[in-house]
């Protein structure tokens, strides 16, 4: 039986470098070949192309983006897939924040074919939002094979290396989280033990639950410790749980960093 996976706010790809398809060209999507690891891993991307001055967006898209969604089908039983984001760019499009990519990005895939052999047929859909003066849906289709056997590409690495820093790596400290009930939902407050980096700081919150609306986040800075607050409102339109331990939170720099942290303590 052919099985199906969504994976909302993610991208799943497979390989033979080729064009999925064009929209008036305003994009183009190609299926990176990459390459199967000793341990049952594939490694693989989907590139993005855009028409000059266009954008597409990241996971998270801010305010007025369309998040990127990918669906696909095999015959074998691949299990997993773990996309990576990019460092992406802030947008600030007439007082709305948007967060994403111009003119091209790749997005690196980390496929579980643990126990599968062969050449692994991939059939897909992806949908991303492109933007100029206005935001465009674009759906492309592909159908193609990760192959048993391949070389490692550079272009894939350079982006895995562009992944945010994780938490050890960016020497964060404590990440608390603060909640406290509003009228139609909650309001957190974030506070991050982390160095400054002398750039233009923005912090990303997204709750586990995909669901919770999350407002812009109001961020201040006191020394070593970032500050970030935000509302978030669940479609019942009342105070809600929320997890913690699910939290993931994102700080991006004006200068191109990154650091990327799951999970936060009561504050």
């Amino acid at each position: 039986m052919r099985k199906k996976l969504l994976i909302p706010l993610a991208l799943m790809a497979a390989p033979t470098l080729m064009v999925a398809q064009s929209y008036d060209d305003l994009a183009q999507v190609e299926v990176l070949t990459g390459w199967r690891t000793a341990s049952g891993e594939h490694i693989a991307a989907v590139r993005v192309t855009l028409a000059p001055g266009w954008i597409t967006y990241w996971r998270a898209p801010g305010d007025a983006g369309i998040p990127p969604q990918f669906a696909f089908s095999s015959d074998s039983n691949i299990t997993s897939v773990t996309p990576h984001w990019p460092v992406p760019e802030v947008f600030d499009d007439a007082g709305l924040q948007s967060i994403g990519y111009y003119d091209s990005v790749v997005f690196p895939l980390t496929i579980d074919a643990t126990g599968v052999s062969g050449d692994i047929p991939v059939s897909g859909e992806l949908t991303i939002g492109v933007c100029e003066e206005i935001c465009i849906p674009v759906t492309f289709n592909f159908d193609t094979l990760l192959p048993a056997v391949g070389a490692a590409d550079g272009t894939i690495a350079a982006a895995l290396a562009d992944d945010p820093l994780t938490r050890a790596e960016a020497g964060v400290g404590a990440v608390t989280c603060a909640i406290d009930p509003i009228s139609d939902g909650l309001r957190m407050t974030t506070s991050i033990d982390v160095a400054q980096s002398g750039a233009s700081e923005y912090v990303v919150i997204e709750p586990s639950d995909p669901r919770i609306w999350v407002s812009q986040a109001d961020v201040t800075r006191e020394g070593a410790t970032l500050t970030a607050t935000v509302e978030m409102v669940h479609p019942s339109g009342a105070p809600f749980a929320f997890d913690r331990s699910g939290v993931r939170i994102t700080v991006l720099g004006n200068d191109g960093h990154a650091i990327d942290l799951r999970g936060c303590t009561a504050g």
